[in-house]
């Protein structure tokens, strides 16, 4: 039976290369803001939204949420394909979703 204990004891002798490092600061760097969280967490339940649609749901402005758009669409985290007039964002990495689980099971107290 492995204990509390012990799992903290097997995650110290874990080390983590360089690259992997690195990865692991741009993925969060990605999402390193509270209105990227929940625009990957609402892309995380739709295919894909407009603008207006991710600006409905979460009561933000638009320039304020076309800039986080922007910034992890060039990131690659997101996608972005034009239906009719409007452009429809959706996840391009659905393992983002992964984070939330983390998050929801990390037991520091930060805040």
């Amino acid at each position: 039976m492995v204990t509390g204990t012990d799992k903290t004891r097997a995650g110290a002798d874990r080390r983590l290369d360089a690259d992997s490092l690195e990865k692991a600061a741009y993925i969060l760097k990605c999402v390193a803001h509270p209105l990227r969280l929940a625009i990957v967490d609402l892309l995380g339940r739709h295919d894909s939204l407009s603008v207006g649609d991710i600006c409905a749901e979460l009561d933000s402005e638009q320039s304020l949420v076309s800039h986080h758009l922007s910034t992890m669409k060039n990131s690659g985290l997101i996608g972005a394909q034009r239906s009719g007039k409007h452009m429809m964002y959706f996840l391009r990495e659905r393992d983002i979703l992964k984070i939330f689980d983390c998050l929801e099971n990390c037991k520091c107290n930060i805040l």
